[in-house]
């Protein structure tokens, strides 16, 4: 009988991203699930998030070649003709982040860190009572919503079209090598 023999892996998202994005996933979601309480627990997730937004960001310039933001953030000109080959469905296999996922960290980390800053600002005494920036703040939790919803969507969506699972590849930090005319 012949064993089934997996692709050969190597080495792509370091300990710290990943650690950092499961923990994001862990605080996010608990700080949504606690909106409607008003007090320390909403607040310390929401603080959690934003300390662990901060430190994602730092790590995307000290962090190793695939955790660099320098690595991922393409222009415009990448970005859209990437988008154009998404929706012809030719798009190219990246290791590291695709230009559409680069920019979503970046949504993703900017939301967090405006949802962290508007939430601080309804603490103080300055800011407090007031509904434009508790609307604000809300807003932002649905942008947040809706951005998530769309990376889950992506990330499921470029497993299917390669044939990998990202979601594993986040866990274990680990992808198949580039064949081809993959992006390394």
């Amino acid at each position: 009988m012949k064993k089934n023999n997996p692709r050969p892996t190597i080495p792509v998202w370091d300990v710290a991203v990943r650690l950092m994005h499961w923990s994001l996933v862990a605080s996010v979601a608990a700080a949504w699930m606690t909106r409607h309480r008003l007090g320390p627990l909403h607040e310390n997730l929401g603080y959690a998030a934003l300390a662990i937004a901060c430190a994602r960001l730092a790590w995307g310039f000290a962090g190793r070649h695939h955790a660099r933001f320098a690595q991922f953030v393409r222009g415009p000109a990448t970005t859209w003709a990437y988008a154009r080959a998404v929706g012809s469905g030719h798009a190219r296999r990246y290791l590291g982040h695709n230009p559409l996922g680069g920019w979503m960290v970046v949504a993703l980390l900017g939301c967090i860190g405006l949802l962290g800053f508007t939430g601080w600002l309804y603490t103080t005494d300055l800011f407090w009572g007031y509904g434009w920036l508790a609307n604000l703040h809300e807003g932002l939790g649905w942008t947040l919503l809706a951005l998530v919803a769309l990376h889950v969507g992506g990330v499921l969506f470029t497993s299917w079209k390669h044939r990998e699972n990202l979601v594993r590849a986040m866990v274990t930090g680990r992808k198949p090598p580039p064949t081809g005319d993959d992006i390394p």
